[in-house]
Order: structure tokens, then C-alpha cells, then sequence
């Protein structure tokens, strides 16, 4: 005979742990199932192993989605703050990086241990190295696993993404939701180096230089470093970049974000024996500087290159078009953009519209923050508003 629980939650990672400690402190009976063979495998690797836990001005613009109004409810109930109060009851350290990032000073295991913690303070069970066989639906669920079978009047759909799929990433939330019905925007990685080809191998000879520019992809703009690596291009602007890129387009990389106006004539007038290779250099790494500097083929003095051959060189190295060729895949991917379609789910309690007692959370759902701890805070909120409507 099936155990019977109140909730089940399929997925002990940050939403999944977050929504079970909060319906079992609320009295709930909860069981969570996780394939892996322990909690937060995922949370124990970001950050570097310090875990970027949240990001203090995470807020709705800080995500995408084909709803980008639909994370405005859960993130504005269970803020980046309130976050923090529940990391401080817990006596965890941690300090302010760049741009709002918190993180752990200790370690990322620190983060796992509280949610457990919270787990237990709301006798929740858990049990890891489980793989669910079969979900079925009558006037209530059924989840049988290889150990056994439980039943309950709820279900939440905690699973992730597809990104990293050697941490035991699948695209399971999807195949659950398809079984139920449930409309699904086009997976792809996001948060993902890229890749380069044809001509543009010349920068992969640059591999391992690293410097701060501003990289545009569609409308998003991010002024942090870019990496140079052996496939293409990395670091915190070009991952950022990576979630508004789609294959085909460009992406836009200015080189220089600290100039303005015509700078190079600006240059000419002051320093009219520099050269543009000599001037780079001064400004960025010499490989990089090198390689700008050959590709703008302007060899002579400042002083004697034409007008109109600086503001072109100017306007190229504020606006470097580079065509990439594709993306380092799920397999590099921190997150995935798409997943769950918003439509299908209500933006208070996670809810799904049509399926009584479905619930959907964290990244399997169709939204996806920036890089910067804005995918833990989304998997905060979403695990609470769920959590509190069991």
C-alpha cells in the first residue's frame, strides 16, 4: 500500500528544499524524492564553492521569461532580504561581492546544512538516490520510485534544468509537465560561453587573456570582463551576454567602455607619435591590444593617419562585431532559459492552472536570472510561494 503524505516534491535542490521546509514548518506532511545521492548538489558547487546565495537588488528586471511580468509576485513576497535574515538566524557568514553578490565566507555546505535544518524543523523526509518510475494522477498523485510507492493530494515539480548534466542534470520537468498538459517554451543554455570559428580563430590564440569591457546581445547591454579561451569567448560579460544571444546573431563587444566621442583624434592631438598598437597597450592586455591593432591594420603614428581612419578604428573598437558559431552546450551551461511556460502556472502560488495540486518551481520553470545570484533567489521565492499555498 502507497504512504500517504500531503505534498510530495520531486527535487532537493534550492527550490525544491526551500518549498518543503516552508510547508512542513506550516504543519504539512512532506516528502521530497531526489535521484542524486544527496541534497544540493548543485549548491555546493556555485560560487566557487562559497555559494553566491543570493544578489541584494535581485528584483523582476533581472530575468528573462516570455512573461517577464510573471516573477514580480513570488520575488516581491520573499525578498533578497529576507533571504539574508534566515542565513543570518543560522549564524552564516558572508560578504558583498561585486554588483550585490552575497556569498558564503565559509563554505557552500553551509547553505545546504540551513535548508536541511529548516527541513527538519518542519519533519519533512527526505530521501536521495531515488528515481522516480512513474507519476500518475487520479484525485491525487502517485509517485512510485524503484523502492516504493507514495501518494499525495500535491506535487511539486522541483527537478531543474538540463544544464549541467554531469551533476545529474535532466530534462525530467519537462516530460513531467508534457504528461500533464503542460505547454513548454524551448529549452537552451544560458549563462554559457561561446564559441567562435572561421576568421574569428584568431582570437582563440589569445586564450586565457581576460579584460573588462561591455558586451551587447539583443537589447541587453553588461559592462564586466570577458575572457578570451581555446574555443571562443568566456567570463562574466560574455556569459551574461549568452542568455539574450541566439544563434545567428551577432555579438557586440566594446572594447573600450571608459571612451567617448572621437577618442583616437582625441589621441592624435595629444600623442601624435603614439602609435594605436602602443595606445591599446597602455589600456588593455598587450595579446589583446596585438590582435585589435592587426585586425585595424593602422600601423603609421597617430600623426599621420587620416581623420577618418581613427573614427572608423574608434567606432570598431566600441562596437567589435563578432559572429559566434554556437554555444559550449548544457554541458557548460550554469542554467537554462525556458522550460515550464509561465502561462500554465499562477504567479502567486506556482501553481498549475489546469491540473489541481501541480505545482512547478525554480529552474524548471520558464524564468532565468542573470548571472549573480539572481537563479537562487528565484528558486527562494518560488520554493516560498509554493511552499505557502500546500
Amino acid at each position: 500500500m502507497a504512504e500517504a503524505f500531503d505534498a510530495i516534491v520531486l527535487g532537493a535542490g534550492a527550490a525544491g528544499l526551500m518549498c518543503a521546509a516552508r510547508a512542513g514548518q506550516r504543519g504539512r506532511r512532506v516528502l521530497v524524492l531526489e535521484r542524486a545521492e544527496k541534497p544540493g548538489k548543485k549548491i555546493l558547487i556555485s560560487g566557487g564553492g562559497r555559494c553566491n546565495f543570493t544578489n541584494i537588488g535581485a528584483g523582476p528586471a533581472n530575468y528573462l521569461s516570455a512573461n517577464p511580468h510573471f516573477a514580480k509576485s513570488a520575488l516581491a513576497r520573499y525578498t533578497a532580504r529576507d533571504f539574508l535574515e534566515l542565513v543570518e538566524s543560522h549564524g552564516i557568514a558572508w560578504h558583498e561581492k561585486t554588483l550585490g553578490q552575497l556569498f558564503c565566507d565559509g563554505s557552500a555546505k553551509q547553505i545546504v546544512a540551513m535548508l536541511l535544518d529548516e527541513c527538519a524543523k518542519g519533519d519533512v523526509e527526505i530521501r536521495c538516490g531515488e528515481e522516480v518510475v512513474s507519476v500518475e494522477q487520479d484525485d491525487g498523485f502517485t509517485v512510485t520510485t524503484q523502492s516504493g510507492t507514495c501518494r499525495a493530494p500535491s506535487l511539486v515539480i522541483a527537478t531543474g534544468g538540463p544544464s549541467i548534466p554531469k551533476m545529474g542534470a535532466t530534462g525530467y520537468a519537462y516530460e513531467l509537465a508534457r504528461q500533464f498538459g503542460l505547454k513548454i517554451v524551448e529549452p537552451r543554455p544560458a549563462l554559457v560561453p561561446l564559441t567562435l570559428g572561421g576568421e574569428e580563430v584568431l582570437f582563440r590564440d589569445i586564450s586565457g587573456v581576460s579584460a573588462p569591457v561591455a558586451t551587447s546581445a539583443g537589447k541587453a547591454r553588461f559592462a564586466e570582463a570577458a575572457l578570451f579561451t581555446h574555443r571562443g569567448l568566456s567570463g562574466p560579460a560574455i556569459l551574461q551576454a549568452s542568455s539574450y544571444w541566439r544563434p545567428g546573431e551577432p555579438l557586440f563587444i566594446d572594447f573600450l567602455p571608459e571612451e567617448s566621442g572621437d577618442f583616437l583624434l582625441q589621441a592624435k592631438r595629444e600623442t601624435p607619435r603614439a602609435t594605436l598598437r602602443g595606445w591599446l597597450r597602455d589600456r588593455l592586455p598587450a595579446r589583446l591590444a596585438d590582435i585589435l591593432a592587426e585586425r585595424l591594420g593602422l600601423e603609421v603614428e597617430f600623426g599621420n593617419a587620416p581623420d577618418k581612419a581613427l573614427r572608423a578604428a574608434g567606432e570598431r573598437l566600441k562596437r567589435w562585431t563578432f559572429q559566434p558559431n554556437g554555444t559550449e552546450g548544457f554541458a557548460k551551461a550554469e542554467v537554462t532559459v525556458g522550460g515550464i511556460a509561465t502561462a500554465e502556472l499562477s504567479s502567486k502560488t506556482m501553481a498549475a492552472k489546469r491540473v489541481p495540486g501541480l505545482y512547478a518551481i525554480g529552474e524548471a520553470v520558464d524564468v532565468t536570472g542573470w548571472l549573480g545570484g539572481y537563479n537562487f533567489q528565484w528558486a527562494w521565492a518560488s520554493g516560498v510561494a509554493a511552499g505557502e499555498a500546500l
